[in-house]
């Protein structure tokens, strides 16, 4: 009978969310064995920076470690690098790996993230066709990069935008294809997505709107072009896509576990497997700041913020998850910070002015405030945290002008 190596917590996916469940854990006196397995060859690293500062060459790997290779060993939380969990038995509380070995747990957090989406056309296999997901897509496109003068990104979500903008800063011909009439559509409202268009043009990067992707054309094995579905080629050496991700569940979902576009967790984090939890993004949960809907949140705050419930959990000082949601991006000089989700939103109002490069955005949903977008505006984003769930007053004009700051309107209406 061959033997199972056990673990008390066994966490599958060694990003952020994974790594900090780790941490969390040791931080709370937590003195059982833990185990972090991974697909990649890396110690746990940020991803964010990936399509900024590692794809500009402004900072090295070792600055996205997030912690120090000597770190895990002191807290004896053990490494398993280079390893794809592809099965899941609730009952026997194992999780079989691609090599067909298995690791038992007593609790399991499961922490994969997702795969970059695919397009359903031909040539998305194509040399030169990347995704910007982890450190090896962008070491390959980094490789490609002297050969390359021309380069199409297909969706002008985040990663799009930002990857566009460092490729533009190295001197790159850069075409953005975004599928909606407007880039970020779907994380903000229409005075952001102009006002990021007009930034990019203003750089020398073609923005091209409702573009529609036909095929990758190809010539000896690499993509040569991108056409489009009127029949123009946009000629290129690389192209990058960036139109979501699909949430890696697959073992937990063959397992019994609910789910359909993530896994369905609850306010501790728990799926509906017995000791198995989920954290970060692929898990599906009902969100206090949607209004209450089931959603995936991709961001490092909620990937950090979920992996503490999961440690207080097994620990035994279960807390609810309830966190403000926020984002950033890095564009060019501009710094945009998000809180809340402005997702459902009814009205927008403009903080003061978007031509000079420092302005927020206050999203009302039925007359309550439910996120603001800040753009080079950090005291807005700071102060602005405290406005989130409050009822807006009826005239906007305090809100509206920088001259006030959002402390006082906070303190106002609270």
């Amino acid at each position: 009978m061959t033997h199972t190596t056990s673990y008390d917590v066994l966490i599958v996916g060694a990003g952020h969310a994974g790594a900090q469940a780790a941490v969390s854990l040791r931080q709370r006196k937590y003195e059982g064995t833990i185990a972090l397995l991974g697909d990649e060859p890396d110690h746990p690293y940020e991803r964010p920076p990936l399509s900024k500062e590692y794809l500009s060459g402004d900072k090295p790997f070792e600055r996205l470690l997030i912690r120090p290779p000597a770190f895990w060993d002191e807290r004896a939380i053990t490494l398993l690098p280079g390893r794809r969990a592809t099965h899941v038995n609730p009952i026997a509380k194992t999780v079989t790996l691609g090599d067909g070995s298995a690791i038992g747990y007593e609790s399991l957090v499961w922490a994969t993230g997702g795969s970059p989406r695919r397009l359903s056309c031909t040539g998305h296999a194509l040399r030169g066709v990347h995704a910007v997901r982890n450190r090896a897509d962008v070491d390959r496109m980094i490789a490609e990069l002297p050969g390359v003068s021309r380069v199409v990104v297909i969706g002008g979500g985040y990663i799009g935008l930002e990857a566009a903008a460092v490729l533009n800063k190295l001197g790159k011909h850069v075409t953005v294809l975004e599928a909606l009439d407007r880039v970020l559509a779907r994380v903000a409202g229409e005075p952001l997505s102009r006002f990021f268009e007009a930034e990019h043009r203003a750089h020398g990067v073609d923005i091209r709107l409702e573009a529609k992707v036909a095929c990758i054309e190809e010539r000896d094995g690499a993509a040569s072009g991108v056409r489009l579905i009127d029949g123009e080629i946009l000629a290129c050496e690389m192209v990058i896509v960036g139109i979501g991700i699909e949430p890696a569940v697959e073992p937990l979902l063959a397992a019994g576990a609910e789910g359909d576009n993530g896994v369905l967790v609850d306010t501790f984090c728990r799926t509906s497997l017995p000791d198995v939890f989920a954290i970060g993004d692929c898990a599906a949960h009902a969100n206090a700041y949607a209004g209450g809907a089931v959603i995936r949140l991709e961001s490092v705050q909620n990937a950090s913020d979920q992996a503490n419930v999961v440690a207080r959990t097994i620990t035994g000082d279960p807390q609810p998850y309830h966190a403000v949601p926020w984002f950033w991006s890095n564009q060019y000089d501009l710094k945009l910070q998000t809180v809340g989700l402005s997702a459902g939103h009814d009205t927008v109002i403009i903080r003061g002015e978007p031509a000079t490069r420092s302005f927020s955005l206050i999203y009302l949903k039925h007359g309550r405030i439910v996120a603001l977008d800040c753009v080079n505006a950090t005291r807005d984003y700071v102060q602005g945290r405290a406005l989130i769930g409050l009822l807006a007053p009826t005239d906007h004009a305090d809100l509206a002008s920088p001259a006030i700051p959002l402390k006082e309107s906070a303190a106002r209406l609270q």
